[in-house]
């Protein structure tokens, strides 16, 4: 994977948490020591549902200080900001007429999860977002999307409009590569092992968010459920609570589920926990302390110069597009 060029975001809506972290943040600094890394906060993403004006603006300062926080350097990988760059809605719109298919969105499981029994009277813009997805990948010349499992048949959408495009009008589009976690790459929630953690739960008592309260967060950690037999051991169909924390105290104590299994043999579900409960703290004062002495000044400042890289490199392909099909 060396030397590769790797695309990936986050909306701006919700409260980053510890699953978000796992699974996707804490894997792109390390990407970016011998890669060619963008990373965009992907602010069009998060309109597909209503959101508060004010609240959209606050929460876009506070993915790029995570991005930093989470040790994305600027000086090697691009970080802006997904509207700065009108390419993306363009080749967007451009991939809807040559490239997309009704059916291929009809297929998509994200927009079934989301819109649910509520189809005919949610925005065409999350029935299309995977199309946008599609272009916010391919004007880069992405090779490797690191994507959570949910993303997977997005990229894969991806590389069908990219090769459609490429067999319709020419070599312009690279085929992008989706890379899913092995370990760590879904996180439950805390409550209910069955549903993954997610940024946008009404319950914050499912998730622990990076910016929660340290006696907070501890306190979700000791109310988490577990299972009824007591022993310490990794199953995720048997004891699919408990292997939840498990892979928490392992992604974030930077610990072999197999060691861990062998230090608690014998021990109770209640010393585990503690335990696991000052893993989380220690690693939310590090990530906390870090993010608090980022300014929103100096976040604004690493977008304004990721916009300016990122759009030399955007329109340099749309204008390749256009060109193509016949719009210059």
């Amino acid at each position: 994977m060396n030397d590769k060029i790797i695309f990936s975001g986050i909306q701006p809506s919700g409260r980053l948490n510890i699953g978000n972290y796992i699974g996707a943040l804490s894997q792109w600094p390390k990407m970016q020591a011998e890669n060619n890394c963008i990373f965009c906060v992907v602010d069009y993403h998060a309109i597909t549902v209503k959101q508060d004006p004010e609240e959209l603006r606050r929460r876009l300062l506070e993915i790029t200080k995570t991005y930093l926080a989470a040790g994305i350097d600027p000086e090697k990988s691009i970080i802006f900001r997904q509207s700065d760059i009108s390419a993306h809605t363009e080749l967007a719109w451009i991939l809807n007429c040559a490239g997309a298919r009704i059916a291929d969105l009809n297929k998509m499981t994200q927009f079934k999860d989301k819109a649910g029994k509520n189809q005919e009277s949610v925005s065409v813009g999350l029935y299309d977002y995977p199309v946008l997805m599609a272009a916010d990948i391919l004007l880069y010349g992405t090779e490797i999307v690191p994507v959570g499992e949910d993303q997977k048949q997005h990229v894969e959408l991806a590389r069908d409009i990219a090769k459609r495009f490429n067999n319709d009008y020419g070599e312009v589009f690279e085929i992008p590569q989706a890379i899913v976690k092995t370990e760590g790459a879904r996180i439950m929630s805390l409550l209910d092992p069955m549903k993954k953690m997610s940024k946008s739960d009404d319950n914050q008592n499912n998730c622990i968010a990076l910016l929660d309260d340290i006696e907070e967060a501890r306190k979700k950690i000791m109310r988490a459920v577990t299972d009824s037999e007591d022993s310490i051991y990794f199953d995720v169909a048997e004891k699919p609570a408990l292997s939840n924390l498990l892979t928490i105290y392992a992604q974030l104590g930077n610990r072999e589920i197999k060691r861990l299994e062998k230090d608690y043999k014998g021990k109770g579900y209640g010393e585990f926990k503690k335990d696991l409960a000052d893993v989380v703290v220690k690693f939310l004062e590090d990530f906390q302390a870090k993010y608090n002495s980022i300014s929103d000044e100096e976040a604004l400042k690493v977008l304004e110069r990721g916009k300016e890289k990122a759009e030399a490199i955007a329109n340099k392909k749309l204008k390749e597009v256009k060109e193509l099909i016949g719009i210059k």
